[in-house]
């Protein structure tokens, strides 16, 4: 009887190992098939104008001429003043309903955090129309060219629909996440770690500081890494007030265009193989660029991980 409970128990480990690896690799051939299929497709774009598309500002179908520089700037901007203002604040808002509040206001202000991610990106569209880019185009805009105009960042025409539009509403967008992922891994550092700290006389910060923060580093950045991952994708909130127009241009209140946005306008209108091929290429950018940031992501979590843990009170 034991003979067989060990037979069939060691036979459904090796199922369950079979299983478990067959999607692992289901995955990763799921990832290279997509890849192959996005080059396969722009490969007349590829052919015809080499790094030249990635390094050229001209987008015009009805010349077929192509480059994807604009959008990829677009998208770079924006996804990285998102990240700019949202971790901050989304590290802000962890670590205060984790140390600092109250377990019932902890309890709803948390569900009302997350619940900004389930919100569906059309609605934090509309809302930008509509609120945002007003509010920045009559109050924010005009305040910042006028005591912060000598940056070339602030000047021109405060419009509204821009690059600063985008990149707060992208902001909104990942907030929940970063704030999310920060406060499960702080939450996950042992309570004797803080208990130690106050032990020795730090006050509430410098515990924060000394006992929370350096063992939940790797987590946080995590988390910050997938909000730039969320933002770098995210297509129709930033395509309704970006303002789409393909141009690079230092300030923020200028119209861009991001990758996701481009694809998402232009895909019907592509009437033409070389015009088709064109999105398609863009979007394998971007999809490059995904992989990138991820692996550069798991190496700065890795090496934040092997960081000295801890730190000093004083």
């Amino acid at each position: 009887m034991s003979k067989q409970y060990k037979l069939t128990a060691s036979l459904g480990d090796q199922i369950l190992r079979l299983l478990t690896l067959s999607m692992a690799i289901g995955v990763l051939v799921l990832m290279v098939w997509m890849g192959w299929q996005m080059f396969d497709t722009a490969r007349p774009s590829i052919q015809r104008f080499g790094l030249g598309f990635i390094t050229s500002r001209v987008w015009d179908p009805v010349k077929e001429q192509f480059g994807a520089l604009p959008f990829i700037y677009g998208t770079l901007v924006t996804s990285f003043l998102a990240l700019l203002l949202a971790a901050p604040i989304g590290l802000g808002v962890a670590i205060f309903l984790n140390e600092m509040a109250e377990s019932r206001f902890r309890a709803v202000v948390g569900f009302l955090v997350e619940m900004l991610a389930a919100i569906p990106s059309v609605v934090y569209g509309l809302w930008g129309i509509f609120v945002l880019a007003p509010w920045l185009k009559t109050t924010v805009e005009p305040g910042l060219a006028k005591w912060l105009g000598f940056i070339p960042l602030f000047q021109g025409t405060p419009v509204g629909f821009g690059m600063l539009a985008g990149g707060l509403i992208l902001a909104v967008m990942i907030l929940p996440t970063i704030a999310a992922i920060s406060r499960e891994v702080m939450a996950a550092v042992p309570n004797m770690q803080r208990e130690a700290a106050l032990a020795l006389g730090a006050t509430k910060w410098e515990m924060i500081r000394v006992a929370v923060l350096p063992y939940a580093k790797s987590g946080i950045m995590g988390g910050i890494m997938l909000g730039l991952g969320r933002a770098l994708g995210e297509t129709m909130a930033v395509t309704m007030v970006i303002g789409n127009r393909p141009d690079i241009l230092a300030s923020l209140f200028a119209p861009a265009y991001s990758m996701a946005a481009v694809i998402a306008n232009e895909f019907t209108e592509a009437t033409y193989d070389l015009y088709l091929s064109a999105l398609v290429e863009i979007g394998l950018i971007l999809f490059g660029i995904t992989l990138v940031l991820n692996f550069f992501a798991r190496l700065l979590v890795w090496s934040v991980g092997r960081g000295p843990k801890g730190g000093s009170i004083v």
